[in-house]
């Protein structure tokens, strides 16, 4: 599967000639929603007239909403029928964020999950974009858990060591070291 970056999700029409609202899922708005820009469409119940990509024509922001204009939808039929779609960019995998503190998904998945004595817990499959958090998926002895990433209980991402360090708190980490 190739490497992407989820940018934004179409959220409602606004209008009726084919503005949406968009939830940005990026700290570069300005940049990946720029007039001219392609952005790739993974949409949940892709069927006939799904485009594989959408052209911004435009942007704006209005009461705090990111409302984008794509060339090719033209009406509210159009923009009430792209309601959920991802937008995505592709991503080399060998770029990062610029923040230190922010990483891709793709440099998460894979990594050993360690407590602070060093032992092996298990490793992270998905990150989870939440309204209040991001989540990471942890496979601890063949489960799915979800762990809370922020940093009061992920103090160390050690990318290059492939491993992040977790405050394992009571009942956060079901299943025992690896």
């Amino acid at each position: 599967m190739d490497d992407y970056l989820v940018v934004g999700q179409i959220g409602r029409p606004h209008g009726v000639r084919g503005e949406v609202s968009v939830a940005a899922r990026t700290d570069e708005p300005d940049r990946r929603f720029a007039d001219g820009s392609v952005l790739d469409v993974r949409a949940p119940r892709a069927g006939e007239g799904t485009p594989a990509s959408l052209t911004v024509a435009g942007t704006r922001w209005h009461s705090g909403r990111l409302l984008v204009r794509f060339v090719q939808l033209n009406d509210r039929t159009a923009a009430e029928g792209a309601r959920g779609w991802q937008l995505t960019v592709p991503l080399d995998p060998s770029d990062s964020p610029d923040d230190p503190e922010e990483f891709y998904d793709h440099q998460l998945v894979g990594l050993r999950v360690e407590d602070s004595a060093g032992v092996v817990r298990g490793t992270v499959t998905a990150v989870e974009h939440g309204g209040g958090q991001d989540l990471l998926h942890v496979d601890v002895d063949g489960h799915d858990v979800l762990f809370p990433f922020v940093r009061e209980l992920v103090p160390v991402v050690d990318v290059a060591g492939r491993r992040v360090v977790v405050d394992d708190r009571p009942g956060l980490l079901e299943g025992g070291a690896r």
